[in-house]
């Protein structure tokens, strides 16, 4: 089998910023309490004639420029969102289009904040079966086209943005590659995090749109224990699954869902805070696009260097959850 590496990050936001002190005037919350119980300041939102594809589209570019590969050398691009522009054709098709990649593979995945990690998994098969040499991985959501603004217990969570990655065959010798990958779910929690409307099992109609059923809904106390208890497993299960230590995790890109689940994991697992890298406060969680964005944050600010173990890991809706072991 051949071996897989990241050979370019992207990310992009848009330029809307939504604060805790705008959220004020909305619904019955302040600042102070958001950031205590969340970590979040602001988020990113899209403004009118944005969608998830021009998001995607910026990401894209940027880390195929980091990559230094013309776009046509993609195989795949792999779209995963919650938010797609469109039900059908699949969001992946408008990214492709504008990226000029007209024949190659284009397909949506849809597993909530996890979107990422089962992503990378799914490119890191294909490169290492044969099938593609180059494949463009896309985590793009925006949230707030789905997010109830009357709701306080949703809407301070949920942010809107892009992050990309390039994987790619890798040389002979190379010191990077992705180790190993699991990739979980239970439906069991499906009624946790969801989105009621839209779909065959309730049709748009007045009352569904009456009903917000075309909004998030969320048991936050429920998440709230499966993300906590969820975070500390996966962690622990990478490491024990591949013969690693704590300390030798050079850094963890978790899923940016809320500080203190982090705090909660760091603690359970005797982990510095810096061996993660976080940017919550300034983009709150934007589902699949939350690890992505974060890991070419850390990419552009030199947290890795090549042969460095990292860990990404995510959990969200479905339920579903999973990591990505990697040689940076």
């Amino acid at each position: 089998m051949y071996q897989c590496y990241v050979s370019g990050t992207g990310s992009f936001v848009p330029e809307k910023r939504l604060t805790n002190f705008d959220l004020e005037k909305l619904v019955d919350t302040s600042d102070e309490w958001i950031r205590q119980r969340t970590g979040i300041s602001e988020r990113r939102v899209v403004v009118e004639g944005e969608a998830t594809s021009d998001l995607a589209v910026k990401a894209a570019e940027r880390a195929l420029a980091a990559a230094e590969m013309d776009p046509k050398q993609i195989e795949a691009v792999v779209l995963c969102t919650v938010t797609p522009d469109t039900y059908m054709p699949a969001g992946a098709v408008y990214v492709q289009k504008r990226l000029g990649l007209s024949g190659c593979a284009a397909f949506d995945l849809s597993a909530a904040c996890t979107g990422f990690v089962y992503g990378t998994a799914v490119a890191t098969a294909f490169v290492q079966s044969g099938m593609y040499q180059h494949v463009l991985v896309i985590g793009a959501e925006t949230l707030s086209r789905v997010v109830d603004y009357a709701d306080r217990g949703t809407c301070i969570l949920f942010g809107d943005g892009a992050g990309a990655a390039v994987y790619s065959r890798a040389e002979a010798g190379s010191p990077s590659g992705v180790l190993d990958s699991q990739l979980c779910a239970d439906g069991n929690g499906a009624e946790l995090i969801e989105i009621r409307g839209g779909g065959s099992a309730s049709p748009a109609s007045h009352e569904t749109v009456e009903s917000k059923e075309h909004l998030i809904s969320m048991n936050g106390k429920e998440v709230f224990k499966f993300a906590t208890k969820t975070m500390v497993e996966l962690i622990e299960t990478a490491l024990e699954r591949n013969s690693f230590k704590p300390q030798d995790l050079a850094l963890i890109v978790p899923h940016q869902v809320n500080s203190r689940i982090i705090e909660a994991a760091l603690k359970k697992l005797d982990l510095p805070a810096d061996r993660l890298f976080l940017n919550l406060e300034r983009y709150g969680n934007t589902s699949a696009a939350s690890v992505p964005i974060a890991l070419d944050e850390a990419v552009r600010a030199g947290r890795m260097n090549r042969g460095d173990l990292v860990l990404f890991v995510a959990f969200g809706a479905g339920l579903t959850w999973g990591y990505n072991l990697l040689r940076w």
